[in-house]
């Protein structure tokens, strides 16, 4: 460590607040952001939020004056606070200038900060700018060499383009994230990649290869005994079983992921009514209509329920 970093840390939290009426402008922020960043380490995130907003209007005020790195940082300090309070499109909206900052200074760190941007834009569901992130990201690994990095990025691409219900984009991307992956012999995100392509497959109505797909997931799952996945690669599976006409098999593929997921403590409900509605459709066609009937009873129940838990968490919102 650097001498100046020794004489950082023998900066207290007092100093940096005692300093504040002593300093202006560039300086002032700073001491704003510095405070931040240690209440942040703390746990107390609106107190730091609200340092970290005072540093950047700061900077704003200064104009053309001010350095671009400072405000970066005090636009990145708001995002990582915003994520931390679940305040996600604030957060990627933050976020977003301080990249767009440093990538206009060709800082080394954008890619780092432009990568998390595209996962918080991912969890805000705002999927068409995840990709437009993303692939920036995705052509810069390449660039830098960084396989892994871009086989990420290529992922989560893939993952934004299904929840927009394109498939075959989703399709590509993945494909292209797997021989990537491949390529550097993560078997693990290979899999992962397979899965996904299955469950995109099923959707396209492209059984033969939704099948050949989720078996390979699953082979590589259950020799890995990463039971989690497995679980949803077999879950895949069922699905393209059954659009290939394969009822029996595809209703005990589904069966074995409902035991799995009944087990599991807390559970997930929605994924739980998601597998018992296609089983209830199967038993249908299979002419199974008493039991079809009495898992549609049950679920009714369980939709209400689960309903009624979501209002409740509105009103408490």
């Amino acid at each position: 460590m650097s001498e100046d970093g020794d004489q950082d840390d023998l900066i207290t939290e007092e100093m940096l607040w005692d300093r504040i009426p002593e300093v202006e402008g560039a300086e002032r922020a700073s001491t704003y952001y510095e405070l931040s960043a240690r209440i942040y380490a703390r746990g107390q995130y609106d107190e730091a939020l609200a340092l970290a907003e005072t540093a950047c209007d700061i900077y704003s005020g200064l104009g053309a004056s001010a350095p671009s790195e400072g405000l970066a940082q005090a636009y990145s300090a708001i995002g990582y606070n915003l994520n931390q309070l679940k305040r996600m499109d604030e957060a990627a909206t933050a976020m977003s200038k301080a990249v767009e900052i440093l990538r206009q200074n060709k800082s080394p760190i954008a890619l780092e900060l432009a990568c998390t941007l595209g996962e918080w834009w991912y969890s805000s569901k705002s999927y068409e700018k995840v990709i437009e992130t993303m692939e920036e990201c995705a052509q810069e690994h390449l660039v830098d060499g960084n396989e892994i990095g871009a086989a990420n990025d290529l992922h989560l691409i893939g993952c934004a383009y299904r929840d927009l219900k394109k498939y075959e984009e989703a399709v590509a991307s993945f494909q292209e994230a797997r021989g990537l992956y491949k390529k550097n012999k993560e078997v693990i995100h290979v899999a992962r990649c397979d899965q996904k392509i299955a469950s995109c497959l099923v959707e396209l109505d492209r059984g033969e290869e939704a099948l050949t797909a989720a078996r390979k997931a699953l082979d590589v799952f259950e020799t890995a005994h990463d039971h989690l996945r497995e679980t949803f690669a077999l879950f895949e599976y069922g699905k393209a079983q059954i659009l290939l006409g394969k009822l029996e098999e595809g209703l005990d593929s589904l069966d074995q992921v409902l035991q799995i997921a009944t087990d599991e403590d807390p559970k997930d409900f929605e994924f739980i009514v998601d597998i018992e509605g296609r089983m209830s459709v199967v038993m249908r066609r299979l002419g199974r209509i008493d039991e079809a009937n009495e898992v549609d009873r049950r679920l009714l129940s369980v939709r209400e329920a689960m309903s009624e838990s979501s209002s409740s968490e509105e009103e408490r919102a």
